[in-house]
């Protein structure tokens, strides 16, 4: 294994035993449930909008470890960011994803995530709570 692949995969596991903005989120302005029937992986995604901004975005679910490290990582980088920015942070996340593009600096440690495109039965688990996301957001 690379150095590069070891730190991937330490990143993923942190984010997997440790996830960040895990839990209830009272006063969610959006809520969400996605599934991924195919391995059982289930999200809730709570997001509290201020206008057209994310204040604050938390989940919780049971899954495996990409799909919570996917979650906990998506958490991190939407705090703050307006609804365009994240629709676009989706789409790039799932080109990495679905379609190998190399990560923008932008996604943060989701980069740990670019080899999923490698392993295409894994990719619904990485962008279940990516679809959430749009879903959440397209509804509002």
């Amino acid at each position: 294994m690379s150095v590069l692949d070891e730190l991937y995969r330490e990143t993923l596991m942190r984010h997997y035993k440790h996830p960040h903005h895990y839990g209830e989120l009272e006063g969610a302005t959006l809520e969400v449930q996605g599934d991924n029937p195919s391995c059982g992986d289930r999200v809730r995604l709570m997001l509290r909008l201020e206008g057209d901004r994310v204040a604050e975005v938390r989940f919780v679910g049971q899954g495996c470890a990409i799909s919570t490290a996917s979650a906990s990582m998506m958490t991190d980088v939407l705090q703050g960011k307006t609804v365009s920015e994240a629709l676009r942070l989706a789409r790039q996340f799932k080109a990495v994803v679905v379609d190998g593009t190399p990560p923008a600096a932008e996604l943060g440690e989701l980069g740990a995530l670019a080899g999923v495109h490698k392993l295409p039965a894994r990719v619904k688990c990485a962008t279940l709570v990516w679809n959430a996301l749009e879903e959440a957001l397209s509804a509002r």
